[in-house]
This record gives structure tokens, sequence and C-alpha cells, in this order.
């Protein structure tokens, strides 16, 4: 079992629409072990994780997903790449919004949907 750790941050830059993060994805990590063989990938799991933690951490949140919403992965992320991820959140529906990219380049993108205390209460 792999431990969550977080990329590299080279960069964090805080605008009115969001925060972005510069971030570096090292080859030595060891998510690439294993996925894949022919040209290391890194896991669409482990930007998922890195987009949840950070955006979380960033706007006060609890790490508890509801649910994911467009979700989508476009093009592979390989080892020793320096991307953007961008998140933006919603504070009156409890969901962040994630992006990473380089320039014109789109890695991944999707909207957490986090859990809320009326998420929690109803199933308790």
């Amino acid at each position: 079992m792999i431990k969550s750790a977080l990329p590299e941050i080279i960069a964090q830059q805080t605008t009115d629409e969001g925060i972005c993060w510069q971030i570096f994805v090292a080859a030595d990590l060891d998510y690439f072990k294993g996925h894949f063989d022919e040209q290391a990938v890194l896991p669409g799991v482990t930007q998922l994780d890195w987009a949840i933690q950070l955006g979380c951490q960033a706007f006060g949140y609890q790490t508890e997903v509801a649910s994911l919403e467009v979700l989508k992965f476009q093009q592979l992320m390989l080892p020793d790449s320096q991307v953007e991820l961008f998140i933006s959140h919603n504070p009156e529906k409890s969901k962040l919004t994630f992006s990473y990219r380089d320039g014109d380049k789109r890695y991944a993108s999707g909207r957490i949907a986090l859990a809320t205390t009326q998420d929690k209460e109803s199933h308790s």
C-alpha cells in the first residue's frame, strides 16, 4: 500500500478565481511503480488525491468526499513533468473544481462534492 504524499510544490499563486500550484511530478514517486511497464504514468487516483488534499487544506474543508462529478482524464501525466494544478471552490455547495494543465495541454479536470455536516447526519 502506498502512503498518500503530495508532490513537490514549486510555486503557489492565489487569484480571485482560486489557487494555482506549480507542481513537479518526480520520476521517483512510488505512484509510478508498476503503472505501466512500457511507460510510467501517474495514476488518475493519485491526481484526484492531490486535488482533494490540496484543495481541502487551502479552503478549510474536511477531506471527506461525497461524490465526483464530470471527472475527465485527457492526457497522460508522465514522470518528471511540471504541471499546474488549479483549484477553485464553491462554498455554498461545498464543491471544489480542479484542473491539471500545462499551457494549452489539459491533463485532468473535475468537480469534487465534499461531505457536509448534513450528509454525515443523514448517514448516521
